[in-house]
């Protein structure tokens, strides 16, 4: 049993210009408050693939393995031989948009029903809202700004920075 976490954000911004910044090869390095670098491993009509570097030095490779174009995306993420989480970005809206972020954390999720529902319900679920609220964040200012979102803008976390 893997329970999920969810944020999304409102942007004033079209769809499909949402889109072209979440689809851009490399646009953590850009958008994501978190992220010390974003390395490409392989970015075509087939396959996605990067290296995500934190900037506390954890790095995680992220496998994409359904792309709607122009609405989203479905991928693992994890270190590169270990669990993976699965994450699923989706927009929604046309003149105004919704960007949605979804992990299905596998962190603790080995442990029995009731372990896992109290680390879950006190540890996870709490720093991966905040997380992705950040993330979230970072994609408004990215998009208002049209500059990079400064590292920690929106707060330090204490499994990143």
């Amino acid at each position: 049993m893997i329970l999920p976490v969810s944020c999304s954000i409102d942007l004033d911004f079209d769809n499909k210009q949402v889109w072209q910044i979440i689809s851009e090869p490399g646009n953590l390095n850009k958008t994501h408050p978190f992220c010390k670098s974003n390395t490409v491993v392989k970015w075509d009509n087939d396959n996605h693939e990067d290296i995500l570097e934190y900037l506390n030095g954890v790095v995680l490779h992220r496998n994409f393995y359904k792309w709607d174009e122009g609405n989203g995306y479905e991928l693992n993420i994890g270190r590169k031989t270990g669990r993976k989480s699965k994450v699923i970005w989706k927009i929604t809206g046309d003149k105004k948009s919704n960007l949605n972020i979804t992990v299905y954390p596998h962190v603790f999720s080995n442990r029995n029903k009731l372990s896992y529902y109290l680390i879950y319900t006190f540890f996870i679920k709490p720093g991966l809202k905040k997380y992705l609220n950040s993330v979230l964040k970072g994609y408004k200012w990215y998009l208002e700004n049209k500059q990079s979102v400064p590292r920690n803008h929106f707060g330090k976390h204490k499994w990143f920075s």
